[in-house]
């Protein structure tokens, strides 16, 4: 009792110093109350209050975001005759990327970090602190692309804005490392969820992307956000901006083959879709052209697919929906393929063209300014795959082919292969469809695409560039190779110190004639005292009126103290928890050892991981 009592105590000194110490007497009333519930609640509670609130706030941002942009496509796809609407889809594609960049150019200072890697950036590089303007910045930017014709999706962006917005909603209460990067999934999976009104898949969604070695009460967080982002979704959004399919066939067994068969061709179009994605990203950094002009380019690129095959033109849920529905000939009616007699030939031949350019589309809006991800894009393509293999089948002679059943698992095999996230496209199509007797197809197609995609690169191609750079960790195999690794192979066992007793001129020495930046301050029996980095020590050396009398008296703290037998993986951790590139090793009884830099480590696991990939 007494030592409750004293936690209470303790609880009640320590808001009320940080009331004072952070100025929150001008804060909000809100925060007031968030504050004194944060000292009030136990952890678990505080994290349930804090998953209601992040996951309602990031379903508001993810509803506002796909209102402004089906309020947009609405405007120019069905208030214009044909003729009208060829002129807009010249237009406002080349704009969308145009106005995109400048604006990142000019308001948020060019900095355009985007898609699902920039989560796993924050959480591996930043401590799980994503920037305050990323809250609104994402929404702008592809607003303004995917809403003007982009090809290219809206759920990387939404996820990006919930992330920053459960980050800095856990800044704001200052929580600690896990608990951040808790509220930053809470905040993705919520905008998953109301961007597909999938609670479920926006759960799969972080614990498969974004997070590992969540306990089950951590995911309690999780699920309330998800069913906040799902709930606002389904209240506020009008039915045809739903991310929803309402025809489908019952399951059978007997098609089973077309599942397999259907498994492996959209394996192969994924990695058809993430090697043009490759080349085009390459080729886009490669031109000696400034940022603007690079999107200028990208932009004439893309309306001129959009001019020739409309389906391109944005997210492609409505061409989907048309699929399900058995509306086909209106696609080809809105596109200039009017102009021939339309046959099942000129339907495949139109398909096959739409599937192997909207790749390119994709690719050249994101990679040339735009702002948008590959949730969308890969569900239309894989949804235009079923229809198309559905419909060759027919032709060949196959009666009784469930149409509608493969579009649905086709969007899910090829987000799978693209995405490297099988139980998220699953559960997506599964909940959007309400589909849940096709789970057996479901799985089938999905992880012979996942199966097909890792056989060809072990590591998402989204964050392959990232890993390459030892920046991030994707999945397991990368720990494995962490794993592997021996923490006595990074310690420079040659680093230099100094008794704390010495005279000031001994430091001095050791400056001038050595070749390190950080010192140790030790004792006589070498226990470490303290550290010096050249930055500390300069102000004295040309100085002689500011000289100190002692080393004792400017040594300082090191951030933390790494031990001989701590694991890689876990030096890492406190490398970004301290935010320093170089910590000092001790032993058991506090002994100096040496230094340990966290370049040296992602240096030898960029070489393993060439080595793996090669």
């Amino acid at each position: 009792m007494k030592i409750h009592n004293k936690k209470k105590l303790l609880s009640f000194l320590k808001f009320k110093r940080d009331f004072q110490k952070f100025g929150l007497e001008k804060a909000r009333s809100y925060e007031l109350i968030l504050h004194w519930l944060n000292n009030r609640l136990s952890r678990n509670q505080f994290l349930v209050l804090s998953g209601i609130l992040v996951g309602s706030t990031a379903g508001l941002a993810g509803v506002l975001l796909k209102t402004l942009v089906h309020s947009i496509h609405h405007f120019i796809t069905t208030k214009v005759h044909f003729e009208y609407q060829i002129l807009f889809y010249i237009v406002f594609p080349f704009l969308g990327i145009v106005l995109t960049t400048s604006i990142v150019l000019t308001l948020f200072k060019g900095q355009d970090r985007k898609g699902i890697g920039a989560i796993l950036y924050e959480i591996a590089q930043n401590s799980s602190i994503v920037s305050s303007v990323k809250m609104y910045s994402q929404i702008v930017q592809s607003a303004i692309t995917v809403g003007l014709g982009g090809s290219a999706g809206l759920e990387s962006p939404i996820a990006v804005t919930g992330a920053a917005i459960g980050s800095n909603y856990a800044q704001t209460y200052r929580l600690t490392y896990k608990e951040r990067t808790l509220l930053l999934a809470a905040g993705a999976t919520a905008g998953i969820a109301s961007a597909f009104n999938a609670p479920i898949a926006g759960i799969m969604f972080a614990f498969e992307i974004l997070l590992t070695g969540v306990v089950f009460t951590d995911f309690i967080p999780l699920v309330v956000a998800a069913v906040c982002g799902s709930l606002l979704s389904r209240v506020l959004l009008q039915e045809d901006v739903l991310f929803r399919f309402y025809a489908r066939e019952a399951f059978n067994y007997r098609n089973v083959p077309y599942y397999l068969v259907l498994g492996v061709v959209t394996g192969l179009y994924a990695r058809y879709f993430v090697i043009i994605s490759q080349k085009v990203e390459h080729f886009i950094k490669e031109l000696q052209m400034s940022r603007l002009r690079k999107a200028m380019f990208g932009g004439a690129v893309l309306s001129l697919l959009c001019v020739l095959f409309p389906p391109l033109f944005g997210e492609g849920y409505e061409t989907v929906k048309a699929f399900t529905n058995g509306d086909t000939h209106k696609i080809i009616e809105n596109s200039l393929f009017r102009y021939f007699e339309i046959k099942d030939l000129t339907i495949i031949i139109f398909l096959v063209l739409v599937l192997l350019l909207k790749a390119f589309a994709t690719s050249f809006t994101i990679f040339s300014g735009g702002n948008g991800g590959n949730f969308a894009p890969s569900l239309f393509a894989g949804g235009t795959v079923g229809y198309l293999f559905a419909i060759i089948c027919q032709q060949i002679g196959f009666t009784e082919v469930p149409i509608t059943n493969l579009v649905l698992v086709g969007m899910a095999g090829a987000m799978s292969g693209v995405m490297y996230a099988p139980l998220t496209a699953i559960f997506l199509i599964a909940e959007s469809s309400f589909g849940y007797d096709l789970f057996i197809p479901l799985m089938i197609v999905s992880i012979l695409s996942y199966l097909i995609a890792k056989w060809f690169s072990p590591i998402s191609p989204e964050l392959k560039s990232m890993a390459d750079q030892g920046k991030i960790f994707t999945n397991k195999h990368d720990k494995n190779i962490l794993f592997s690794l021996k923490t006595e192979e990074f310690i420079d066992r040659y680093s230099q110190s100094v008794l704390e007793n010495a005279p000031i001129d001994d430091l001095f020495e050791l400056v001038k004639n050595g070749d390190k930046n950080i010192f140790a301050i030790v004792d006589e029996q070498k226990t470490l005292r303290g550290i010096l980095t050249l930055d500390d020590i300069r102000p004295y050396l040309f100085n002689a009126e500011k000289i100190p009398v002692t080393i004792t008296e400017i040594m300082k703290a090191p951030p933390a103290l790494i031990h001989q037998e701590d694991r890689p993986l876990e030096i890492l951790q406190v490398f970004d928890d301290t935010g320093v590139w170089n910590l000092p090793v001790v032993d058991d009884t506090n002994r100096f050892v040496g230094f340990i830099s966290k370049s040296k480590i992602l240096m030898s696991y960029r070489q393993l991981l060439k080595e793996y990939s090669d």
